[in-house]
């Protein structure tokens, strides 16, 4: 049977609804006020350490999102914390229509799986958007405010850019979210799920991936070519999570004297990366940091992509009937 009209009819109320529920539950505005709490805590943190740094730098505004307070850097901070704001507000998304019995009067109206499927993540994306844009503007104002040097033009072009990924990144784990909430009728079961998955990939994984990949390829570091194949390898299997690809982009983005994602495994390494007939230590503009990680960022909007479409499709398999 085909059906009539566009798929996507309805998209807009299901968005609007979704996001008036979203900005207005108890639970949202509780992790939005953990996250936004965190950040502006790591942030002050991060102020006390760049009072040692003289006004000259052209990036004084940068250094406070990278300079870390004791252990935790506001990256890092972020990597763990966005993935739990997106999992807290998606693993219900889908289920809980089913448990309360009201998915099949939903889609009784003139309103498309496509377009209720779609509408929810826009609306769980709209409101971590929201969230995280609410965070960003007062790190910013903390910073301007204690720092009194105002930002120059690729400064806030950078910072800009690091909340448009932030979001992407989030955007990864709603969908993943979005997909348990599909596939499991408990949403107790679906947040265990994808809250194990993000403890496996976001903190064991990079401490196996290195153990991995000596055992599949033992090490063999001879010559600089050889160290850059191993660290690459090793790059490789850690860019599994998507927090490996956030980390980079980030660090990238964030510091305008990185030259490639490997320099802070070779400065680690007590190396330097050094490229023909450049200047150690100069920045680069901001369109070629975009380039180096323009890769990492495709494939953070990508796995989301691929998420949603498993669950869309699975979801559209589905029997609804209360």
């Amino acid at each position: 049977m085909q059906r009539e009209g566009s798929p996507w009819r309805g998209l807009g109320v299901v968005t609007q609804k979704e996001l008036s529920d979203h900005l207005s539950s108890a639970r949202m505005l509780v992790i939005q006020l953990l996250v936004v709490v965190t950040g502006v805590v790591i942030v002050l943190v991060s102020l006390q350490q760049i009072r040692d740094i003289t006004a000259e730098d052209p990036f004084l505004l940068l250094r406070v999102f990278t300079r870390s307070g004791e252990q935790l850097s506001f990256v890092f901070v972020m990597t763990l914390l966005v993935p739990l704001l997106a999992i807290g507000l998606g693993f219900d998304l889908v289920n809980s229509e089913h448990n309360q019995r009201t998915l099949s009067r939903i889609l009784s109206q003139p309103i498309y799986r496509d377009a209720l499927l779609f509408g929810k993540f826009l609306a769980g994306l709209a409101t971590i958007a929201i969230s995280l844009t609410a965070m960003w503007m007062v790190v910013i104002g903390l910073a301007l405010s204690a720092l009194g040097v105002p930002p120059n033009g690729e400064e806030l072009a950078r910072a800009a850019l690091m909340l448009v990924v932030t979001i992407a990144y989030a955007g990864v784990w709603l969908a993943l979210a979005m997909l348990f909430s599909v596939l499991f009728r408990s949403p107790a079961t679906a947040a265990l799920c994808a809250l194990g998955l993000w403890l496996f990939v976001s903190i064991l994984w990079p401490l196996l991936s290195g153990h991995l990949v000596n055992v599949l390829f033992p090490p063999s570091a001879t010559t600089a070519d050889a160290l850059l194949n191993s660290l690459s390898m090793h790059q490789a299997f850690r860019r599994l999570s998507p927090g490996a690809l956030f980390a980079e982009i980030v660090t990238v983005l964030l510091d305008p004297a990185m030259r490639s994602t490997q320099q802070s495994q070779l400065a680690a390494m007590g190396l330097a990366l050094v490229e023909p007939g450049s200047i150690p230590g100069a920045p680069l503009p901001l369109l070629e940091s975009v380039l180096i990680i323009w890769p990492q960022m495709v494939g953070l909007i990508g796995g989301s992509i691929v998420l949603f479409v498993i669950g869309y499709v699975v979801f559209q398999r589905q029997e609804v009937r209360a």
